[in-house]
Parts: structure tokens; C-alpha cells; sequence
């Protein structure tokens, strides 16, 4: 089973970096909950009207299951927001746990 980091970039129109913030605080607690979820950062670069989020989960299924779910499918119904970019990549562990990259308990260098 391989961690998986999921990048997911988009652009915001139309409101301000405080509304945005205050419209997505209510996802923060049901994407904590996502299962295989280990951690997500919240991005965002007002100036470019962009934000997104970097993701660890335990596993592809895991990824799957959360781009597959109502909270990510909603991003598209938004018209606040375009330009949804998605991407999926596998963890150098080895290389991440040298550099303190904040990894899972137990992961063998």
C-alpha cells in the first residue's frame, strides 16, 4: 500500500479571499473526515485569485473515494470557482522522512 499526495488547484471569481475562507471553513471538519485522509493544507494566493490544497491519504482507493464524493463534486457546480486542476502523485517516503516531511507513524526508511 502506497501514500498517496493529491493536488488539487483551482481559481476563484467574484468573491474576496475573506468569503472564500468563510464559505469553505463549514468542509474543513467532513474532509478531516474522509476515510484514509492522514492530513490536507489549505493554499491560497489572493492576488491570483487562486487557492487549492495539498492532500495525504493512505491509498489510491482512499484518493478515489474522496474525488468521487459530494464535496469535490460540488467544486464543479460552483461558478465561483473554474479551472480545477487534479492531480494524484505516490510519496518518495524515504526522501520525505530525510527532509522531516510530515509523514504517518511507522513508516519504514
Amino acid at each position: 500500500m502506497s501514500q498517496k499526495i493529491l493536488q488539487i488547484n483551482l481559481k476563484f471569481t467574484g468573491i474576496s479571499r475573506t468569503e472564500l475562507e468563510q464559505a469553505w471553513l463549514p468542509a474543513a471538519q467532513p474532509i478531516a473526515d474522509t476515510p484514509g485522509l492522514q492530513w490536507k493544507v489549505w493554499l491560497v494566493n489572493e492576488a491570483e485569485h487562486a487557492a487549492g490544497g495539498i492532500y495525504l491519504f493512505d491509498d489510491e482507493a482512499s484518493v478515489q473515494g474522496f474525488l468521487a464524493s459530494p464535496i469535490v463534486t460540488a467544486m464543479g457546480d460552483n461558478p465561483t470557482l473554474s479551472d480545477v486542476g487534479v492531480k494524484m502523485f505516490d510519496v518518495m517516503e524515504a526522501h520525505t522522512v530525510i527532509t522531516r516531511g510530515p509523514m504517518r507513524e511507522g513508516v519504514r526508511v
